[in-house]
């Protein structure tokens, strides 16, 4: 994809100032990398979309988790679309999945690996097939991923670029200030090829912050996202989009 193209000079320059505003000095070189990443998707025509095609309050949407509805000849998948064209047709008109990627905990929040669909719901071809009939919403679970995930595995052998995905804080600085809906420890103690490390763990052990102050980080989730949307979705919800940025003494 040529950025010049796909995007006004107006657009193209606002994006500019944010990515030097996030990442400063680098801006230039991480417009060249936007260029190839978006360059890997057939998914230019949906960034334009008018407001009469954006969803709006005139639309039903069902919120449901993959596998609310089991059947014993079709994958969850599967029997979900069956039920909703059986069902749903003319009074839904966008499915909400809620994550359907394989977890770890937090019913489905705890993602282990965002490019796959749990096989126990079924696959890609069934969330594509619900995509023909509905319009679809995905959550993008960005602020944290499993402590189980191949990520956090990598980080703690100390493999780059992942050894750079995570926020390490010593236990020692004064971390009361934080406000978050949960009662569990802030920081977690691991054990990497470098010794015993504290991570920044919100919403549990399990569910390890992504740190967004490294550009790699930003774009694996860029990736992640546009491969949602070329696989059908057309509403993304940002989990947790509150907690993403940690700057300490803010």
């Amino acid at each position: 994809m040529n950025l010049n193209t796909a995007f006004s000079k107006e657009v193209l320059e606002r994006i500019h100032q944010r990515l030097e505003g996030l990442y400063p000095g680098d801006g230039a070189s991480l417009m060249k990398r936007l260029e190839h990443t978006l360059g890997r998707y057939q998914v230019a025509d949906r960034y334009g979309a008018s407001v009469s095609e954006m969803w709006s309050t005139q639309d039903a949407i069902l919120i449901t988790y993959a596998d609310s509805i089991l059947s014993d000849d079709h994958a969850p998948l599967q029997a979900l679309r069956h039920f909703a064209n059986d069902h749903l047709q003319g009074a839904v008109s966008t499915i909400h999945l809620l994550p359907f990627s394989p977890y770890s905990s937090d019913d489905g929040f705890s993602v282990i690996d965002y490019r796959q669909v749990d096989p126990s719901s079924g696959g890609w071809r069934d969330v594509e097939g619900l995509a023909e009939d509905f319009d679809l919403m995905f959550d993008l679970v960005l602020n944290h991923v499993s402590a189980q995930s191949d990520w956090f595995d990598f980080y703690t052998e100390g493999v780059s670029p992942y050894r750079d995905y995570f926020i390490e804080v010593s236990p020692d600085i004064d971390l009361s200030m934080v406000t978050r809906p949960r009662v569990s420890p802030l920081l977690t103690p691991v054990q990497t090829r470098d010794g015993q490390r504290h991570v920044w763990t919100t919403f549990s052990a399990d569910q390890v912050d992504l740190n967004w102050s490294e550009p790699n980080v930003f774009f694996e989730m860029l990736d992640v996202l546009l491969g949602y949307i070329a696989r059908g979705a057309r509403v993304v919800r940002l989990d947790a989009v509150a907690f993403l940025w940690k700057k300490i003494g803010t």
